[in-house]
């Protein structure tokens, strides 16, 4: 597959793209010089940043190729969570403004947008991804929108369900007007007619706005996929981290999006920053939305437990935890009592064999006890009957086992209270 310098090269390059994302920041940054920002106008860019944000955040992105045809609610959050993963179902005027929101991030139709969503979830980090994080962070980030792609490398997927649904298909006909529209006129009019605001209407709520907004979607697939830590399963890249999410929207526990696509939530835990999944449940309340899908609980914690027991397997590799049980050599007692006989300073515990030579003067009871114990089966003593050790002496003990008893042991060589 060509690098992207060398499909730079070569000239393949969208250069659509390229232009906007090249014009929009220097417009910002031009508006920002010229024009002084009003209070009113502060408020209305932030505003309309959510509204846009959050209809690519809740509305597109999706998993596999679900098809279940649910309606979507909020506008603000349908394109990835409605359109690409079905979690959810919405009312027709909440398809409607998440079509309008959605296009206003001028980030492609939602036919388009879902299409490569759902091939980068069934797909995920290998060639057929459109975005892989695996080609590095500026290839996910905004490289695969600056070069063209080959239509037939990219992983298929069924959007059977967006070609039936007439606002997706309305929209994507229309997208060229709509998307500049929304994204540049409206919030315009919008500060023109509300204060007066036409230059500030369009340089920050329109122009500013609209870049915070690529770039805050387009860390879903960067930044999402490279920092934090894998919750649910380390196979793939998406990581779960608060600050991602503060930037996407809610979109930063990306681990657990790709675990449980289908799931409306993103972040499970009510203190954790999901602005998608709290407009989508506030929703619900007044019948908006509807069957809103979660992931059966159980599953959710299995994943979990399922990662860090793996991170706990890696940190006892650095520990040493004495020669394993399965690989201890097998001793009857009688073999043991010639080893005792042979003056070696072993005892049993639990029919294990420990060799305590190196510790004879460091046991807290003083070497005389233990002394006494030597060539003797002192399991009673060392549970409870004398003192009931402790997990640490446990542990210590692990690194002096030697063998393993088979067989009984003579009642006269068990140790009782002394």
């Amino acid at each position: 597959m060509p690098t992207l310098g060398q499909r730079m090269k070569r000239n393949d390059i969208e250069w659509l793209n390229v232009v906007i994302f090249i014009v929009t920041p220097a417009l910002s940054l031009y508006g920002f010089y010229t024009t002084q920002l009003t209070f009113q106008t502060a408020i209305w860019a932030v505003v309309y940043y959510f509204c846009t944000g959050l209809a690519i955040t809740a509305g597109t992105q999706t998993v596999e190729s679900i098809i279940i045809s649910l309606p979507s609610t909020n506008p603000f959050e349908q394109l990835h969570r409605y359109f690409a993963h079905r979690s959810y179902e919405a009312a027709f005027p909440m398809r409607l403004l998440l079509a309008l929101f959605g296009a206003g991030a001028l980030q492609g139709s939602i036919k388009w947008w879902c299409r490569d969503h759902r091939a980068h979830h069934r797909y995920t980090d290998s060639s057929r991804d459109p975005y892989g994080a695996n080609k590095g962070v500026f290839w996910s980030h905004i490289g695969w929108l600056v070069v063209k792609q080959d239509k037939d490398k990219i992983g298929r997927v069924d959007i059977s369900d967006l070609k039936r649904d007439k606002i997706v298909m309305w929209q994507h006909d229309w997208f060229p007007i709509i998307g500049l529209f929304m994204a540049f006129v409206f919030p315009t009019l919008v500060a023109y007619i509300g204060w007066g605001d036409f230059w500030g209407g369009f340089y920050f709520a329109g122009v500013a706005r609209l870049v915070v907004v690529h770039h805050a979607t387009f860390c879903v697939n960067s930044l999402a996929h490279w920092l934090g830590e894998a919750s649910y399963d380390d196979r793939q890249t998406p990581r779960d981290h608060f600050i991602t999410a503060l930037v996407t929207l809610g979109e930063g526990y990306h681990n657990f999006h790709h675990e449980f696509p289908s799931d409306y939530r993103n972040a499970i835990l009510f203190w954790q920053y999901d602005p998608t999944k709290w407009t989508i449940w506030i929703c619900s309340l007044f019948g908006l939305t509807y069957n809103l899908k979660m992931f059966p609980e159980n599953e959710i914690v299995k994943g979990r437990i399922q990662m860090q027991e793996k991170k706990i397997d890696e940190l006892k590799k650095k520990l040493n935890w004495g020669k394993p049980l399965d690989e201890l050599p097998e001793w009857t007692w009688k073999e043991f009592a010639l080893k005792k006989d042979g003056g070696q300073n072993y005892l049993v515990v639990d029919k294990i064999v420990y060799n305590v030579h190196s510790f004879m003067e460091d046991h807290p009871g003083g070497r005389g006890f233990l002394k006494t114990s030597i060539g003797r089966d002192v399991s009673a003593s060392f549970n409870g009957a004398i003192y009931f050790h402790s997990n640490a002496a446990r542990n210590l003990a692990t690194r002096m086992r030697i063998a393993k008893i088979v067989g009984e042991i003579p009642d006269d060589e068990k140790a009782k209270e002394e």
